[in-house]
C-alpha cells in the first residue's frame, strides 16, 4: 500500500485544511465541498486527513461497523452479543464518478430471494463509509440517481436497498467530503446545501511558495515513508490535538449573543432554510474547541460564515460564490452581544501554543510565508478569449438583459445519452415500459416477467414445494424510460447586423437564458460565435455554463456575417464531439437574424451547411433575432434548410402566449 502524503505537509490552503480539522473535530458540522481549480492539492489534503481521524470502536465481524456501545438495532448482521468489539482505523471510501448504483448501495442477490426468501445482501461504498469519510472527487460529474441516493442517507443517516417488495436496510452515517472544478459544471442545489463547509483553493502566486510545493512532492515521490517519517512528529501533534478538541467540545457554551450573531448573519445574506443557521453554530463550537476555548466569541462566528454561507447564498450558477466581508463585519458589531457572548477576543492570542493560534492551522516551521489562497484565481475563460476575427465597426460587449424562463426545447426520438431532464431516453431510472433479458448484472427486475418466464418450467424443475423454482435464465431487466441531457451547441450571430445595442442585449439575455435551462437539465453547452470573415469557438463542449456564460458576456459585436462559417464551425465542433461521447446527442441552437454576408454567394453558401445538419437528423432551432417593421424571414428560411423550427425571442418565453412545440423537429416525425 502507498504511503500517503502528510496532511501537515500541504503547503499554504489554510481554509481547506482548518474546513476538514474542523470536520474531524466535530462531524455533525456536515463534510466539506472544495471548489478550485486543477494542481491544488484538493484530492492529495482530504486523502491526507483519513490518517489524522481517531480510530473507531466496531463489534467485530460486522460488515456494517457497528458501534458496540450502541449496535444497530436493525443491522442486517445483528442481533449483535455484547463484548465482542475491537478498533480499526476510520475509514476513507472514495466513491468514484462512474460507480454503479449497486457498488454504492449494495446488491441484493433477486435470484435467491424470490426462490429461497433469503436476504443475500452484499454490502456497498455507503455500508463501507459508515462513521467515516465518503469521498466523491469531481463531486459535480456524479450521475443524478447517485446524487439523489446520497441524498436519501445524509438526511436519514440510513441506507435503502428496495427491490420488488425485498429490503434491506443499514445505517449510514458519513462525513461526506467532495472536490470539484468549477469550469466543470456546478453542482445540483439540493446536493450543494448538504455540504457543510465550502472552500475555494487556488494556486498561490508566490514564487518562494511554489518553490516549497515543488520541492515537498519530489522529496515524497522520490522516499515516501523516509517523507512520512520526517513529518510524523507533526502529524501525531495535530491527531492529538483533534483528540482533545473532540473532548473539549461538549463543554463548550454557545451564548445567546453568538446566537444572534449566527442568526442575524443568516438573514443579512438571505440564505434559503435553517440549515446555514445550525451549520454556523456547529462550526464555531467546533472552532472555539480546536482553539482550546470553552466560549465561542465573534471571531469564531465570523470565520464560520466564511466557511458555511457562501455556497448557500448562490441563487443562480452565475452568481459569483464568495461573501461580502464587509457587510459581514458590520452585521457581527451590530448584533454583538452586551454579555459579551459572540463579542470580541480580548486576548488576541488565546492559545499561543498552539499551531496558528485560534482556528489556526499546523504550520512547520520551514514553511514559506505567503497566503496561496488569498491569491486571486483567474475567471473562467482568463487567457482563452478568442481574438477578434474582423475589425470594422467592432463594439464594446453589450451586457445581458435579464434572464427569463424559456420553453422546453427537445431533441425528438427516444436517446441513450448521460441521465439529464431534457429529452426521452432508455435509462435506468424512469417509469417502466417494457422487459427485457438483463445484458450483465441485473440491476432493475421485473417481476411479472420473470415469474411469466419462469411458470412454465416448474414441472420440469421438479417443483415440490410453495416455492417458485427460477433460474437465471428466467430473470428479467426492467426496461424503463427517463430523462437524457444533450449537448446544447448555441451558434451565435455577432456581427454588424446584430451590434444595436438594445438588440445584442436582448439576444445575450435570451441565450443566457437557455443557458441558466441547460444548468437546470444537465445538459453539456458549446458556444461558436461568428464575425468578420470567420467563426470562432469560444467555449468547446463543457458541463460548465457559468464559463459560458462569462464567455457571452464579453462577446464583442461588428463586421460582416459569415453565417456559412458558423455553421461549419459548429458542424466540425459536434463531428469532434460524438467521437467522444457518441451516445449524447445534441441540439444546435443558432442564435441570428438569417442575414448572410462576405464573400462569394454567402447565402448559398449559409444553406449548403445548413443542410449537412438536415441530412445528419442533428435537432436544431434558430431564434429569429430579426426585428423592425419590415421582416425578410430570412431566420425561418434558414430554420427550413437546417431542418428545425425558428422561433422568434418572444415565443422562447415560457410565458409567452404563442405556442411552440416542445419537439423542436415537431415538422418531423421522430425516428
Amino acid at each position: 500500500m502507498s504511503t500517503p502524503f502528510p496532511f501537515t505537509a500541504v503547503v499554504g490552503q489554510d481554509d481547506l485544511r482548518l474546513a476538514l480539522l474542523l470536520n474531524a473535530v466535530s462531524p455533525a458540522v456536515g463534510g466539506v465541498l472544495v471548489r478550485g481549480e486543477k494542481g491544488t492539492a484538493k484530492s492529495t489534503a482530504v486523502r491526507a486527513l483519513s490518517a489524522l481521524m481517531p480510530e473507531v470502536d466496531v463489534v467485530s465481524g460486522c460488515r456494517f461497523s457497528c458501534d458496540p456501545h450502541s449496535p444497530d438495532p436493525g443491522c442486517p448482521d445483528g442481533p449483535h452479543e455484547p463484548g465482542a468489539s475491537g478498533s480499526r482505523p476510520a475509514r476513507m471510501v472514495e466513491l468514484p464518478v462512474g460507480a454503479s448504483e449497486d457498488r454504492l448501495v449494495g446488491a441484493l442477490d433477486i435470484e435467491r430471494a424470490l426462490a429461497e426468501g433469503v436476504k443475500a445482501f452484499e454490502p456497498g461504498l455507503l455500508a463501507d463509509a459508515h462513521r467515516g469519510i465518503l469521498y466523491v472527487d469531481e463531486v459535480n460529474l456524479l450521475h443524478d440517481h447517485l446524487v439523489d441516493l446520497l441524498l436519501d442517507a445524509a438526511a436519514m443517516g440510513a441506507s435503502y436497498v428496495e427491490r420488488e417488495g425485498v429490503s434491506v436496510r443499514h445505517a449510514s452515517k458519513f462525513l461526506l467530503v467532495g472536490t470539484m472544478n468549477p469550469e466543470e459544471g456546478e453542482l445540483r442545489p439540493q446536493l450543494l446545501d448538504r455540504f457543510g463547509l465550502t472552500v475555494e483553493v487556488s494556486a498561490s502566486r508566490e514564487p518562494d511558495q511554489r518553490v516549497e510545493v515543488v520541492r515537498r512532492r519530489l522529496a515524497h515521490d522520490d522516499d515516501p515513508a523516509g517523507f512520512a517519517a520526517r513529518w510524523a512528529d507533526e502529524e501525531a501533534a495535530v491527531r492529538a490535538r483533534i483528540v482533545a478538541a473532540r473532548e473539549l467540545l461538549p463543554s463548550v457554551r454557545l451564548g445567546d449573543g453568538a446566537l444572534r450573531q449566527i442568526a442575524a448573519t443568516c438573514a443579512a445574506f438571505e440564505v434559503d432554510g435553517m440549515r446555514a443557521d445550525i451549520v454556523m453554530a456547529r462550526t464555531a463550537t467546533a472552532l472555539a474547541a480546536w482553539a482550546g476555548r470553552t466560549d465561542v466569541l465573534a471571531e469564531d462566528v465570523r470565520q464560520a460564515a466564511l466557511l458555511a454561507l457562501p455556497h448557500r447564498r448562490r441563487r443562480n450558477p452565475f452568481d459569483a460564490p464568495g461573501l461580502d466581508e464587509d457587510k459581514l463585519d458590520e452585521t457581527l458589531e451590530e448584533f454583538g452581544g452586551p454579555d459579551g457572548d459572540g463579542g470580541g477576543n480580548d486576548d488576541p492570542d488565546p492559545d499561543p501554543d498552539g499551531p496558528g493560534g485560534p482556528g489556526g492551522q499546523p504550520e512547520p516551521d520551514d514553511a514559506p510565508q505567503g497566503d496561496g489562497d488569498a491569491a486571486a484565481r483567474p475567471e473562467a475563460g482568463e487567457g482563452g478569449e478568442p481574438q477578434p476575427s474582423g475589425g470594422a465597426g467592432e463594439q464594446s460587449p453589450a451586457r445581458a438583459a435579464e434572464p427569463f424562463r424559456t420553453k422546453v426545447l427537445s431533441v425528438p426520438g427516444l436517446g441513450e445519452g448521460a441521465a439529464g431532464r431534457r429529452s426521452r431516453a432508455r435509462t435506468e431510472h424512469g417509469r417502466t415500459t417494457g422487459a427485457r433479458r438483463p445484458q450483465g448484472a441485473l440491476t432493475k427486475l421485473h417481476l411479472a416477467a420473470t415469474v411469466q418466464a419462469a411458470a412454465p418450467h416448474q414441472r420440469a424443475r421438479g417443483r415440490s414445494g410453495p416455492g417458485l423454482v427460477v433460474r437465471r435464465d428466467d430473470l428479467r431487466q426492467a426496461a424503463r424510460e427517463g430523462r437524457e441531457g444533450n449537448l446544447v451547441l448555441f451558434v451565435v450571430d455577432a456581427s454588424g447586423s446584430m451590434a444595436a445595442r438594445q438588440r445584442m442585449s436582448a439576444v445575450k439575455g435570451a441565450v443566457l437564458s437557455l443557458l441558466l435551462d441547460a444548468y437546470q437539465r444537465r445538459d453539456k453547452v458549446g458556444l461558436v460565435t461568428f464575425r468578420g470573415s470567420a467563426a470562432d469557438v469560444a467555449l468547446p463542449p463543457t458541463s460548465s455554463v457559468d464559463a459560458a456564460a462569462a464567455r457571452l458576456e464579453s462577446l464583442p459585436t461588428g463586421g460582416r456575417t459569415p453565417l456559412a462559417a458558423g455553421l461549419l464551425r459548429a458542424h466540425e465542433v459536434l463531428r469532434v464531439e460524438r467521437l467522444r461521447d457518441p451516445a449524447r446527442r445534441a441540439l444546435v441552437v443558432v442564435v441570428t437574424d438569417g442575414r448572410a454576408t462576405g464573400g462569394p454567394e454567402p447565402v448559398a453558401l449559409a444553406g449548403r451547411a445548413a443542410r449537412l445538419f438536415a441530412a445528419e437528423g442533428v435537432a436544431s432551432v434558430v431564434v429569429d433575432c430579426e426585428s423592425g417593421p419590415v421582416r425578410l424571414g430570412l431566420a425561418g428560411r434558414l430554420a427550413g434548410e437546417l431542418g428545425g423550427t425558428a422561433v422568434t425571442l418572444d415565443e422562447l418565453r415560457a410565458d409567452s402566449i404563442a405556442g411552440l412545440v416542445k419537439d423542436v423537429q415537431g415538422n418531423r416525425r421522430a425516428a
